[in-house]
This record gives structure tokens, C-alpha cells and sequence, in this order.
């Protein structure tokens, strides 16, 4: 295989996987300052669209064209059914990811709407889920001890319906079937019993999916700003101000964390025409970051975060604890030498294909004006034409000065004259 083609297919791969950028299905974001016996928010929010298609019309069609029902509402422990949820959470991370992490309190946003078009409707699903987390310091920072942060509650699953009371109304808010049973009960009663129902019945608040992607396949990355010595000066909130960050990001499609891709599940069932429902979610994504230096380890088969204050010796930090500019000017001085050393060598390059040209045709030095034509009146035009020296003018005169005559040959008939005028025909002398 020539090397053409194998930097072709590799430059193909690449593309693919950069350009892959899904809107997430169950994306988290958690900051924490890795202080023990404090609880701190950790915000999941769950997509999905379920699309049911029916081309070819029906009485189920007719009802949905047009309809357009939305559900919005907020939810906290004030409302009855959050602190179950919250037990039911909890009852979780203690059993199924054996994590000692637990959830002091929780806030819902749900949202949710049904739109029905000529050939499809479309119901888009939106929970957010707010939790507040504590225990998840498994040991503090001491000396040369790392702390510990325990992230296997990351994936966090609530199987069956969730009920939520608010202002006195009951809003199940996990199986996407709930709302299309208050939404369209004739959508409702067709799917019941049939694979499509199956498909609806399968939970929003899924997070398995963080779960499922290990902490070593997730980038990493080192944020030294808030030591910076002049931090101070950019407007740094107090909050940040001191600290280094460590940010760890999951995703993005790589060859290492391989093709982030859709989540589908497809089903038809029948009616009075047969109908295709389809459900789709985008690839889970989480950003976790981290107050310190911190990096993966496994600690008795769970995942943790190791952290310390600052980063370890060597690791971009002066013995002063802060940031060296001096990196900063370096790498932008390399940047500066490498930029000069590509002008050195296109200016070389440049001025060898110039010192290999060699003049082709007619030098200039020897080409003499001649002006051409005068218009009525004696005015002078600026028509001109150039001959070589040494040479008459003449010989070169344009085409374009000599006068065309086109000359139009005569029949024989036309060049036969007569002297007689014309007679009637048949007309003899007497």
C-alpha cells in the first residue's frame, strides 16, 4: 500500500472522529473543592426524543396533526415525592455501586412537549436533576498523603415511575409514557401491548452510561490559573483565587474512547394503519472538576480521584508555589523561531527559483512604438503597434490598416448585357 493512501485513510479516520460532536443524552457537571463533611451540587440533566412517523396518514394521524401540549415545572424537597426520589437514589448508591456517597437533597426542572406535524410528531423530553452530594471525600489531603474523592455514584439509575406532587397535581416525570397517556390517549391506547410500549416505558433517569466510560478513558486537563501571580489582576473571583484545577472531560469521539453514536430504538405497531415510533438519545457526556492536582486510581476495584493542593514537584509550579510565566514567554518564543526558521526557508527557496528563471521570446529593450490611424479632423488617436528594432514598420502593419474590398461574383447571366428591352412573350415582327 504506497504511503498516499495510508495517509489518506489515516487523515479519514481522524476527520470522522473529530467532527462527531452529539447534543448529550445524559450530560453531568460537579465541581468540588475536595473538602470533606461539605455537600456539593452535582447537575445531571436527561434528554430524549421519541418521533413517530406515519407517511401514509391514518385516523391516529388525524388526531395528532396540529396538537401542541407542553409540561414545565420545577420541583424541590418541598414537594411531596422528592425526598422519596432522594431515598430511592441513596437506597441505589449504597447497593448497586457500593459507594458511601449520599444525597442530601434534590431539585427537578422537567420539561416536556408534544408537536404534531403533517407527517410526524415529535415529543422532546428535558429533566434536570440537581443533587446535592456528600461522603464522596473518602480521605482528606495529609502531608504527603493524597486525598481521595470516591466518584462510583457518577452513574446513578432510578428504575420505574417517579411521582412528583406539586400545587396538588401528580406529575410522573421517569417513563416517557406518562405524559403521552395525559397528552394523547388515543397515541396511548395504540401502543398498549405492543413492542412500542416497552420502548416508552424505559426510564429518563439513566446515567449508566458516565458509569459505563472507565475515569482512565476520560482527558485530562491542568488549569494553574488561579495560582497565576498575576491572577489577581484579571478579575479571579475570591472563590477560585489560590487554587489549581483539574478538569476531566468525557465524550468526545476519539480513537481512544472510540465513536460517540446515537442511542436508537425503533418499533411499529398497528392500528388502523401501521404506525413507526422511534427513540433517540445522544452520546452521555460528564465534566468533573476537581479543586487540586488530582489523577485516576483504583482503590478495592471502585474508581476514585487521588488530589493533593497543589501539583507535584516539577509539574509546571515554582518552589513558591506559583506559575512560571517564563513557560508562557517560552513556548511563545519557540513559537516565534519556528515562524522565522519557515521564512528563512521559503525566502531560500524563493530566491532559488528565481536565480533558475531564465528570460523566454522577445527582449523588451529591443521593441520600438509605431502610432497607428488618425481620426477625422487630423485628431490623433492612441492606437499604436510595436515592431522590433532594425526592422521597417511595414513589414509588421497590422492586417487591420490594409482596406477589405469584398467583391461579390457576377452569374453569367449578370455579366451577359442586353441591348434590347424586354417583349411579351410570343411577340413576332410583322
Amino acid at each position: 500500500m504506497s504511503r498516499v493512501v495510508i495517509l489518506t485513510v489515516s487523515l479519514s479516520v481522524i476527520m470522522l472522529c473529530g467532527l462527531i460532536t452529539p447534543v448529550d443524552a445524559a450530560q453531568m457537571t460537579f465541581r468540588t473543592f475536595s473538602q470533606s463533611g461539605v455537600s456539593e451540587d452535582v447537575e445531571i440533566k436527561f434528554q430524549r426524543s421519541v418521533i413517530l412517523n406515519y407517511d401514509d396518514g391514518g385516523e391516529l394521524a388525524d388526531q395528532l396533526r396540529g396538537l401542541k401540549i407542553t409540561k414545565t415545572f420545577s420541583a424541590d424537597s418541598s414537594d411531596p415525592g422528592i425526598n422519596e426520589l432522594r431515598d430511592r437514589m441513596n437506597y441505589f448508591l449504597k447497593n448497586t455501586a457500593y459507594s458511601d456517597a449520599a444525597i442530601t437533597d434534590v431539585t427537578i426542572d422537567y420539561d416536556t412537549t408534544l408537536t404534531g406535524r403533517a407527517l410526524n410528531t415529535s415529543i422532546d423530553y428535558k429533566v434536570i436533576v440537581t443533587l446535592s452530594i456528600t461522603n464522596h471525600i473518602i480521605r482528606d489531603f495529609s502531608g504527603s498523603s493524597a486525598g481521595l474523592i470516591d466518584m462510583d455514584w457518577r452513574g446513578v439509575i432510578v428504575e420505574g415511575p417517579v411521582v412528583i406532587d406539586v400545587k396538588g397535581i401528580d406529575n410522573e416525570i421517569n417513563l416517557p409514557i406518562s405524559f403521552i397517556a395525559n397528552a394523547s390517549p388515543a397515541l396511548y391506547s395504540a401502543v398498549q401491548g405492543t413492542e412500542a410500549e416497552a420502548i416508552l416505558n424505559t426510564p429518563l433517569i439513566d446515567a449508566s452510561g458516565i458509569k459505563a466510560q472507565p475515569l482512565g478513558n476520560w482527558h485530562f486537563l491542568f488549569d494553574p490559573t488561579g495560582i497565576n501571580v498575576d491572577a489577581a489582576q484579571f478579575g479571579m473571583s475570591e472563590e477560585l483565587l489560590g487554587l489549581v484545577w483539574s478538569s476531566y472531560t468525557m465524550g468526545e469521539s476519539s480513537l481512544r474512547e472510540g465513536i460517540q453514536t446515537e442511542k436508537e430504538q425503533t418499533a411499529t405497531f398497528t392500528t388502523d394503519k401501521t404506525y413507526d415510533l422511534r427513540t433517540i438519545e445522544s452520546a452521555d457526556a460528564a465534566n468533573v472538576f476537581v479543586a487540586g492536582f488530582a489523577n485516576v486510581d483504583v482503590l478495592s476495584d471502585s474508581e476514585v480521584f487521588g488530589f493533593s493542593p497543589t501539583a507535584p514537584e516539577g509539574f509546571a509550579t515554582t518552589s513558591t508555589g506559583g506559575f512560571p510565566m517564563m513557560i508562557i514567554y517560552g513556548m511563545a518564543g519557540m513559537a516565534a523561531v519556528v515562524g522565522g526558521m519557515v521564512f528563512i526557508i521559503s525566502e531560500k527557496k524563493r530566491k532559488k527559483d528565481t536565480g533558475n528563471t531564465q528570460q523566454t521570446g522577445i527582449d523588451p529593450s529591443r521593441l520600438r512604438a509605431a502610432g497607428t490611424s488618425a481620426g477625422a479632423g487630423g485628431y490623433q488617436t492612441n492606437r499604436g503597434e510595436s515592431y522590433l528594432a532594425g526592422e521597417e514598420y511595414t513589414q509588421h502593419r497590422s492586417v487591420y490598416d490594409n482596406p477589405q474590398i469584398e467583391e461579390k461574383s457576377a452569374s453569367a447571366e449578370e455579366k451577359k448585357e442586353s441591348t434590347k428591352g424586354s417583349m411579351p412573350k410570343g411577340w413576332k415582327p410583322e
